[in-house]
């Protein structure tokens, strides 16, 4: 779809955070020890670059949407490529506050890039290595880290996850060395963000009644999946998935984060269509789901993310916002307000 086709802006001075994206480069894609082989969809689409910076995000900010500020969450990019094997992910905090710094200085619009930063620790690697690693992170960001990611996505089949389905052990979440590193997090009040598909949402759920008193996020309304050996099943699992969505809920400490729908997991016809998904279409298949989320966990603990640039497998950045919108066009002001801000700014501390 051509610029000058798009839908117009929707609410254009309505304040954004936009909780989660990323930034990388990735042009030596499989040289790295980082850096698996491409095999699956998730990875690079037909509109996914494997070089997203500074540029790249400014770009898709100033497409129209009022967006006061961005969360940065690892995505294995810009890592040391030496040192010890704990500290590694520090190189990846190094950078994007290099990155907050620059916007910081209102040389690059009045967006507040990177305003919280989220990395990457080895959890598994116990207490004591893991709070090295986060008071690493924590030295090396500026005041701006606000806690980690360890994925716990995983699946038998690697037609579900690619490459990714070798990094990550099943139950993750709920291992015992995983968790003596997940105690750090609370010691140095750091928050968790926690991506999974579908059927590991109970684990979160487990693992956020041990720890009570853990700030957690739900990445991407806990991928639902109909790809690889769940292909024509959305709509089967979708019961299945309300209900963990539901129990997760009845955690105080986990909020949700609305997005990550554009990605190929849960099969809609907008991945990769075309021509692209209009607002309008993608809102429509993403409603159920934001439905349940809103319903179970309440507009104060939700907010829509972008998770761009993998989103750009089904749309630009301007039109996600904009089928965000068109989804919450009834939704009072005060729930405006929550999703496309509040609930995010406070989940991550972000100043005002």
């Amino acid at each position: 779809m051509s610029e000058g086709a798009q839908q117009a802006i929707l609410e254009p001075d309505l304040p954004i955070v936009d909780p989660h994206h990323h930034l990388w480069d990735r042009r030596a894609v499989g040289a790295g020890p980082n850096l698996p082989p491409v095999t699956h969809p998730m990875e690079w689409s037909a509109r996914l670059s494997p070089y997203y910076m500074m540029e790249e995000l400014l770009a898709d900010l100033n497409t129209g949407h009022n967006i006061v500020a961005t969360v940065f969450v690892q995505c294995h990019s810009m890592h040391r490529a030496s040192g010890p094997e704990a500290m590694r992910p520090v190189g990846e905090t190094e950078y994007v506050n290099g990155v907050a710094a620059m916007s910081a200085s209102g040389l690059y619009g009045p967006s507040r890039i990177c305003a919280g930063i989220v990395g990457h620790v080895d959890l598994m690697l116990g207490e004591k290595v893991a709070r090295e690693a986060l008071e690493a992170h924590m030295a090396a960001g500026g005041g701006r880290f606000r806690g980690i990611r360890h994925i716990g996505s995983w699946d038998a089949s690697p037609e579900a996850l690619g490459a990714l389905a070798r990094s990550t052990p099943p139950q993750l979440y709920r291992r015992d060395d995983f968790r003596s590193g997940f105690r750090a997090l609370g010691q140095l009040g750091l928050s968790f963000d926690a991506w999974l598909l579908q059927p590991q949402i109970d684990d979160l759920t487990d693992l956020a009644r041990a720890f009570p008193d853990q700030p957690i996020v739900l990445d991407h309304v806990g991928t639902p999946i109909a790809i690889g050996p769940y292909a024509g099943q959305r709509e089967a699992l979708f019961a299945p998935w309300r209900e963990s969505i539901r129990e997760l809920a009845t955690c105080p400490n986990v909020t949700v984060k609305l997005g990550g729908l554009a990605m190929p997991f849960a099969g809609f016809p907008s991945f990769r269509s075309d021509p692209p998904a209009t607002a309008a279409q993608l809102a429509a298949e993403w409603k159920p789901y934001l439905d349940v989320c809103i319903e179970a966990f309440g507009a104060e603990r939700c907010m829509f993310e972008s998770n761009f640039p993998v989103d750009r497998g089904s749309c630009d950045y301007r039109t996600l916002w904009n089928a965000f919108k068109t989804y919450a066009a009834g939704f009072s002001a005060s729930e405006k307000a929550a999703l496309f801000s509040g609930t995010a700014s406070r989940f991550y501390r972000l100043e005002p």
